[in-house]
């Protein structure tokens, strides 16, 4: 049964770091995209990063540019993202989702606060 695992959450002062991490299982990882969401308390789930398959492109979204890392490694079958200066509005659940597959992980909350 293809899943994915998310991990990495936590509660972190504002501009402080954490790395969250995506395990995926039962599907062939390296030949699909990996995408990052997020959804904060009250509002709706949102795109924040993209990896291709082989990791040659990553795309962001506007809030998030120059801030998170999205990466992975197909040997371990995971796949991170990075964030650095953290502030309030990312506190939200993240999300790993494999598109073309229609998988979603359950999430890791992030709360960032002082």
């Amino acid at each position: 049964q293809a899943r994915l695992v998310e991990s990495g959450g936590g509660l972190v002062q504002p501009g402080g770091s954490l790395r969250l991490s995506c395990v995926a299982s039962g599907y062939p990882f390296s030949d699909y995209d990996i995408t990052w969401y997020r959804q904060a308390p009250g509002k709706e789930r949102e795109w924040v990063a993209t990896v291709t398959s082989r990791g040659g492109m990553t795309r962001y979204a506007d809030p998030v540019e120059g801030r998170f890392t999205i990466s992975r490694e197909n040997a371990k079958n995971t796949a991170y993202l990075q964030m650095d200066s953290l502030n309030s509005e990312d506190t939200a659940v993240y999300y790993c989702y494999a598109p073309s597959r229609g998988l979603w992980g359950r999430g890791t909350q992030v709360t960032v606060s002082p």
